[in-house]
């Protein structure tokens, strides 16, 4: 009887253990220096928040000492704070609902390709480039209750008979108006991000739909949701720290007024106007940990792997 020649099976097999040990040391290798980078701008300037959190540091009343929770403490007290943190709330829910359901819109009408789709794309993404501040500026601009653009044309179209001041008159109709113009930045990239996962989806599924006789609408729920939720988690996610942080707009358009006052609008008057740097560090480290909290719980309740 003949035997199968088996000899060269081993080989192959180490072969292909070798490389894939070496694709891995290759991979480690390029991230790397990402992790150092990260670390570096992130990690160790918030472990030496946390510490410093620990400390009542203010150059009104040297030396620094250490007070424990102290600082934690008269934090939760103080009611600017707290009206902060309810401001930052509801900026979170106007705009990470918003945000989330008009990149999703802008993104399924861009899918498919169509004439000047590329120029489209281009315009769309201009508002995420700009800093902050000048998106303050030119929505100032527009807002304003004199001359603004928004008055102007709403009063030609005969909407309002009379200029208003829509920044300041009210707590929700600045936060509202205010995170406006976050939304104005933050959509264009969350709009990008899943329109790619749009078009990671197989031409050859939607075709089956049609086949099957699903229209658009029970297309786009049953099937392209749920195949874009990578995409869609990691947009939200982008959007709730955007909003969570949220400072240049805040500053620009509404100054230090509590009505449309932010945390972290909040952490920069305690730490640089009252120079209380112990509560400013206990305030920022706070912020940190309820944005890693809320971040990865939207995650696990969004994200949902994929496999074509």
């Amino acid at each position: 009887m003949i035997q199968p020649n088996t000899a060269t099976a081993p080989p192959r097999k180490k072969l292909r253990v070798g490389q894939s040990a070496s694709n891995q040391l290759l991979g480690y290798a390029l991230v790397l220096p990402l992790v150092f980078f990260i670390g570096f701008l992130s990690i160790y300037p918030t472990v030496l928040t946390f510490i410093d959190s620990f400390f009542t540091d203010n150059p009104l009343d040297p030396p620094v000492r250490f007070t424990g929770l102290q600082n934690y403490f008269e934090m939760f007290k103080n009611p600017m704070i707290n009206h902060s943190w309810g401001n930052t709330a509801i900026y979170v829910v106007i705009g990470v609902l918003i945000t989330t359901v008009l990149s999703t819109g802008i993104a399924l009408a861009l899918r498919d390709n169509f004439k000047g789709r590329g120029i489209v794309l281009a315009i769309l993404i201009l508002p995420w480039a700009l800093p902050g501040v000048t998106e303050g500026i030119i929505w100032q601009w527009i807002y304003d209750p004199t001359f603004g653009v928004l008055n102007s044309v709403l009063h030609s179209a005969h909407i309002i008979h009379a200029y208003h001041v829509w920044l300041g008159s009210s707590r929700f109709g600045t936060i509202f108006f205010i995170a406006v113009v976050q939304i104005w930045q933050i959509t264009p990239l969350a709009t990008i991000l899943i329109l790619a996962s749009l078009q990671s989806i197989p031409q050859e599924l939607y075709d089956a739909s049609t086949v099957d006789g699903a229209g658009w609408w029970r297309t786009t729920f049953t099937m392209t949701i749920p195949l874009i939720r990578p995409g869609l988690a990691i947009a939200v996610i982008e959007a709730l720290i955007t909003f969570l942080n949220i400072f240049d707009q805040v500053y620009v358009l509404n100054g230090n007024a509590s009505t449309g006052n932010s945390i972290m609008l909040q952490t920069y008057n305690t730490t640089f106007q009252n120079l209380n740097f112990g509560e400013g560090y206990a305030l920022s480290f706070m912020t940190v940990i309820i944005t890693m909290l809320v971040s990865v719980g939207l995650l696990k309740l969004i994200y949902r792997r994929v496999d074509y």
